[in-house]
Order: C-alpha cells, then sequence, then structure tokens
C-alpha cells in the first residue's frame, strides 16, 4: 500500500468515527444537549475537512465551487470547539446572537472567494487549484486559519482558568470537576492544531515528501485522538457537568463588600465568624456531604454566601475545595488511628469522609501528610 492509499484508508476512519460519534451525540437522551450538539458540529466540520485526503481529484475538477467552499468550513471549527468548552464549563451557557461573531472569518474568507474564485471560468479555477499553493488568496486563508488558532487557545484556557478558579471556591466535591479532562482534551486538540500550523509552512517549500509524511503523521494522530474521545465519553459520563458561571470569585467580591479597609472592630467580627465556622465544621461535620458547596455551608451557617466566600478564600486565604477536603482528611486521619475501626477499609472510609473518588482521596491525604493512607495507618 502506498502512502497515498494508507492516507485515503486513515482519513475513511476518521471520518467514519468522527460521523459515528456525532450521529451518537446528537441522538442520545442527555440534559447536557447544547453541549453534545456543539461537540456534534465540531466533529462534523472535523470529517468535513478530514474528506480532502480521500476526494478524488475527479470530483473536486467537476465542483470546484464545492472544493472551494469546503476549505472555507475550517474557519468554524475551532469557533465551535470554544463553545463547546464554554457550554461544558458553565450550565447557564446558551447560544446567543452576540455569538455570531464567531462566523466573522468565514464570512470575510467567503466574501473574498466570492470575487477571486467562486464566478471565474473552469479554466481559471483549474489554474488557481492547480497552483493553488502559490496563491496569495490561499496564503491569506492560511494565515487567518493560523491566526484563528492563536486566538482560541488563549480563549480556550482563558475560560478554563476562570472555571478552576470558580470550581475550587465554591465547590467541594473532586469527581465533579472537570477541569482536568476539558484541559487534556484542550491540550492535545490545540498541540495537534499548532502542529498543523508547521505543516502548513511545508506545503510552501520544496520538501513534497516531507509535507506528505506530516499529513500521514497528522491524520495518524488525528484518528487517536477521535478514539481517544470516544472511550472517554462512554467510559466518564460524568466529565459533562457544568458550573454557574455567573458565581463571583471571592477577590471580585472584594471591593464589593467593602473589606479592603478593616479596622479593629471588623476585625473582631472576622475572627468570630472565622471561630464559629470552624466550630461548626468540627461539631455539624457538614464536609461529610460528598456534594456539599458553598451556597449549602452559607445556608446552614446563616452567612451570605458573598460574606462567607470572602471569608474563607481570603481570610482563612484557602480555596474552598481545599477548606473541606482538609476537615475531610482530618477525619480520615482519625479514622485510620482508631484501632476499633481498622477493619474499614480506604475505599469504605474515603466514602465515609465525603470523598467519592480513590484518586482524589489519595491526592489530597498524600497532599496534607506525605503519606498514603496505607502508609499513615501502618504508621499509627
Amino acid at each position: 500500500m502506498d502512502i497515498d492509499s494508507f492516507l485515503s484508508v486513515m482519513g475513511w476512519m476518521s471520518v467514519f468515527v468522527s460521523l459515528l460519534l456525532a450521529f451518537f451525540l446528537i441522538t442520545v437522551k442527555t440534559q447536557n444537549k447544547l453541549a453534545n450538539r456543539l461537540f456534534a458540529l465540531y466533529l462534523l466540520f472535523f470529517a468535513i475537512d478530514n474528506t480532502g485526503i480521500f476526494i478524488s481529484e475527479s470530483f473536486v475538477k467537476a465542483h470546484f465551487n464545492l472544493e472551494f467552499f469546503r476549505w472555507t468550513t475550517c474557519a468554524f471549527t475551532l469557533p465551535v470547539f470554544y463553545l463547546y468548552i464554554v457550554s461544558v464549563c458553565f450550565t447557564d451557557f446558551r447560544l446567543k446572537p452576540k455569538h455570531l461573531v464567531h462566523a466573522i472569518p468565514f464570512i470575510i474568507i467567503n466574501a473574498v472567494f466570492v470575487f477571486r474564485l467562486y464566478f471565474l471560468s473552469d479554466v481559471d479555477k483549474m489554474q488557481f487549484y492547480e497552483h493553488r499553493s502559490q496563491m496569495p488568496e490561499f496564503y491569506s486563508f492560511q494565515l487567518v486559519l493560523a491566526l484563528q488558532i492563536v486566538f482560541y487557545s488563549i480563549a480556550t484556557f482563558s475560560v478554563l482558568k476562570r472555571y478552576r478558579e470558580i470550581y475550587q471556591e465554591n465547590y467541594a466535591n473532586p469527581k465533579t470537576s472537570i477541569f482536568k479532562w476539558l484541559f487534556q482534551i484542550s491540550v492535545v486538540f490545540f498541540t495537534l492544531y499548532y502542529l498543523s500550523i508547521a505543516k502548513n509552512v511545508l506545503r510552501f517549500t520544496p520538501f513534497e515528501s516531507l509535507w506528505i509524511w506530516a499529513n500521514v503523521f497528522m491524520q495518524f494522530w488525528a484518528l487517536i485522538v477521535t478514539c481517544w474521545f470516544v472511550l472517554k465519553a462512554l467510559n466518564h459520563p460524568e466529565l459533562f457537568r457544568g458550573i454557574d458561571s455567573k458565581l463571583e470569585l471571592a477577590r471580585d467580591i472584594l471591593p464589593k463588600v467593602n473589606v479592603i479597609e478593616i479596622n479593629d472592630s471588623k476585625n473582631e467580627i472576622i475572627s468570630a465568624q472565622i471561630s464559629a465556622l470552624k466550630q461548626y465544621m468540627i461539631e455539624k461535620e457538614p464536609f461529610l456531604d460528598p456534594s456539599l458547596t458553598i451556597q449549602e455551608l452559607s445556608n446552614q451557617i446563616e452567612i451570605p454566601v458573598r460574606d462567607l466566600s470572602v471569608l474563607i478564600n481570603h481570610h482563612i486565604n484557602q480555596h474552598f475545595f481545599d477548606f473541606v477536603n482538609e476537615y475531610r482528611i482530618q477525619k480520615a486521619m482519625s479514622i485510620l488511628k482508631n484501632p476499633l475501626k481498622s477493619d474499614l477499609t480506604v475505599l469504605e472510609i474515603l466514602y465515609e469522609v465525603g470523598f467519592n473518588s480513590k484518586s482524589s482521596f489519595n491526592t489530597s491525604f498524600k497532599k496534607y501528610t506525605n503519606l498514603t493512607p496505607t502508609a499513615y495507618r501502618n504508621a499509627s
């Protein structure tokens, strides 16, 4: 099998897997319909782009305008992926007319193609297609796509950074966090996209064989990544939960609640609130609830959620996530040291103290004790 045939086979496989997953995401019953549909749309544009690997020259020459339009659909791929990330992170996200701004590059490219390509004669279209690597329109098109990669990589990781900060300040259940998954998929995807920039540069050089092998490499990894996403989505459906984007970070609340200028009486109030909060955590043990949020703790202790957020994240100088997990670890440590509970397994203990993930429990436990739960029990 030659390289072109190998590329064609991988292209067919990649398109098939992408369309199959897109169909599944559109038809499956779920509460997270918008995120599923956005990712299905991303996969559709990804598949359209990949069809260029195995489309025959005869088909292209019979449908030049369709092929030129297919090129322009690449301008939708990253915007849709970005909107997918936002929709998974924040449950209150909705598509609005303002999001049509993401279609501007697609509109501009097609506007240029209308005047420069779509209405040319078949002979001129043929000449453009066969010498496209030397055409200024094609240079400009590749530049727009490269700029999109840079812009949307920055935008995507900015969203993930905000999601992580909001999550740590308002939630205490490590299993519901999707940050790690979204970060992984974003790193993998944008690594491939930045590699594609390097690959496309080779198109404009004399090293044609190197460009062909770069295509093989990119196509192989695109197929691997697509299959990886399918397996991840099927095995970990809990990853697709979001948070409310309207939740505020403590640093954003501080100026509004006027805690910058603190006098002695204010210090006494804050100290009393911290003492009452810690006493409540010890006596009532609300951290045993694995789904505890700062809003629920606020309702229990009767401190406004904004004040409680500032109290924990600013005055105690801990994220809510770490604040709650510290009490869980202390509870676990007391159980592990208790000879009367030596028959309890580590798995039973982690569920008892409010964790619902063994990996998260082990990570948090080692963070506070520098030991694994088993090593701590043996040392006690």
